[in-house]
């Protein structure tokens, strides 16, 4: 208990006081003791103070630091990317380029949300890769890119879901469910999800053609056998083969030789 006062206590005295090198230290003391929050908020005077002088590249990395170890990922990559915009041959720019990416990273909402969180982490950590692509922090970053585009590539599967569900209700939502899942595999040609999306542009196609009227089955049939062909060749044991062969003997039916 007396430790904890003590320490209480000098925490409020180095507030008070207006010795900034006696700030600085008492803050590099708190960070080194994972006192992130004690830290940050000596570190936030010593910013401003310590401008244009020998100390201010390492109070504003620190101060970066202190936030992304507190979990506060917003904060921290502000003043990490203030830092490498402002020292960008800086002694911590490495450092502070991989943290404020991956601090976006860990900051990344869920698919169904707003998605410009994580194309920012993205953007951040692929700029790292570009400025330090000998870095021993690239195949952890390789890897958090490759789980953030996954993840925007299943909202736009989860999209283009919806418009399938949609189906014909207010027009033909099955060509927009092809557009969507074209799009995706376009832009993220090496997602987990393509096989899934592979799927859907099948099953939209087919359903587009069951719905056509009679002088056009023949010639949307004929579009449902190319991407059935195009699915095996890409994914010839996978889990929906049942369910494509089905469609394909349909489709068959349709379709003159």
């Amino acid at each position: 208990m007396a430790v904890l006062l003590c320490s209480c206590g000098e925490y409020q005295r180095v507030q008070k006081s207006n010795d900034l090198d006696y700030k600085f230290e008492y803050a590099k003391r708190a960070y080194e003791q994972k006192k992130y929050v004690q830290a940050a908020t000596i570190l936030q005077d010593c910013v401003t103070m310590f401008k244009g002088t020998a100390k201010a590249e390492e109070s504003l990395y620190l101060l970066g630091m202190s936030h992304y170890e507190n979990k506060d990922y917003q904060s921290a990559g502000a003043f990490l990317k203030s830092y490498y915009t402002r020292y960008p041959k800086g002694k911590y720019a490495e450092s502070a380029r991989f943290f404020c990416g991956y601090g976006y990273y860990h900051d990344s909402p869920e698919p169904q949300l707003d998605q410009s969180g994580t194309i920012k982490a993205i953007e951040e950590l692929q700029a790292f890769l570009d400025f330090f692509p000998r870095s021993d922090k690239v195949s952890i970053a390789q890897n958090a890119i490759f789980e953030l585009q996954d993840k925007l590539t299943l909202k736009q599967l989860q999209n283009a879901q919806l418009y399938y569900n949609l189906g014909n209700y207010m027009g033909n939502n099955y060509e927009s469910c092809v557009i969507v899942a074209r799009n995706a595999i376009k832009d993220y040609p090496y997602s987990k999800y393509k096989e899934e999306l592979e799927m859907l542009i099948l099953k939209a196609r087919y359903q587009e053609a069951h719905m056509s009227i009679e002088e056009r089955k023949a010639e949307r049939y004929r579009e449902v056998i190319d991407e059935y062909y195009s699915f095996i060749n890409n994914y010839p044991d996978s889990p929906s083969r049942s369910e494509a062969d089905n469609i394909f003997k349909i489709a068959q039916k349709y379709v003159k030789d």
